[in-house]
């Protein structure tokens, strides 16, 4: 196959545009494994990507929350998790993100109600960005990586040495979206190529 200069242009600005809200959500929605498409409430992760843009989540990491919501309860608020580590067999996780109860008393939430609890997830991940730049000396030019770190530290908590190696389980979620919206893109910038002219 031979790539003409238009074909190459498409491919390569399509790799460069950040992903739009249709694109992600569309993945979001039918490529959760732990929740059937016609179960997932749109409204719910549209308000989502709403707060991602409130925090300043970069473009690399669009969906951050809609992959976390995704592993974690397959987007349903009242899920109920983590029943090993209570003595009476009581879910110590709750809602959309299982999170437990310090996030009621730290954040003044209520952990079932998603919308809040989404603005208390980011907020504490935030929180955590100025002090693993610090911890793991990482420079103000790699914002993805600051947030990746600061990601994995808020949702698993403080490490003395820190967290500067490790990944959440959530950005492979991510990943795989982000991965398959690039081949799509490549696709159709094929196809377009591939049109006879008119």
């Amino acid at each position: 196959m031979i790539i003409t200069t238009s074909m190459l242009f498409v491919l390569v600005s399509s790799a460069t545009l950040p992903i739009s809200d249709s694109e992600i959500l569309y993945e979001a929605k039918y490529k959760c494994r732990s929740v059937k498409p016609e179960k997932v409430s749109e409204p719910l992760l549209e308000s989502l990507l709403k707060i991602e843009k409130e925090y300043g989540v970069p473009d690399s990491l669009r969906g951050l929350l809609l992959a976390a919501a995704c592993q974690e309860s397959g987007y349903n608020p009242n899920a109920k998790g983590d029943h090993k580590f209570s003595k009476k067999r009581k879910p110590k996780a709750i809602g959309l993100f299982q999170m437990w109860r310090w996030w009621e008393r730290g954040y003044g939430i209520d952990r079932n109600d998603p919308i809040p609890a989404a603005h208390a997830y980011l907020r504490h991940i935030t929180k955590q960005l100025p002090k693993v730049r610090r911890k793991c000396k990482i420079s103000r030019r790699h914002k993805k990586k600051n947030w990746i770190v600061a990601w994995v530290t808020g949702i698993r908590g403080y490490k003395k040495e820190g967290r500067c190696r490790q990944r959440p389980k959530h950005l492979r979620t991510l990943k795989k979206w982000h991965r398959s919206i690039k081949r799509k893109r490549q696709k159709a910038a094929r196809s377009m190529d591939a049109r006879p002219p008119q």
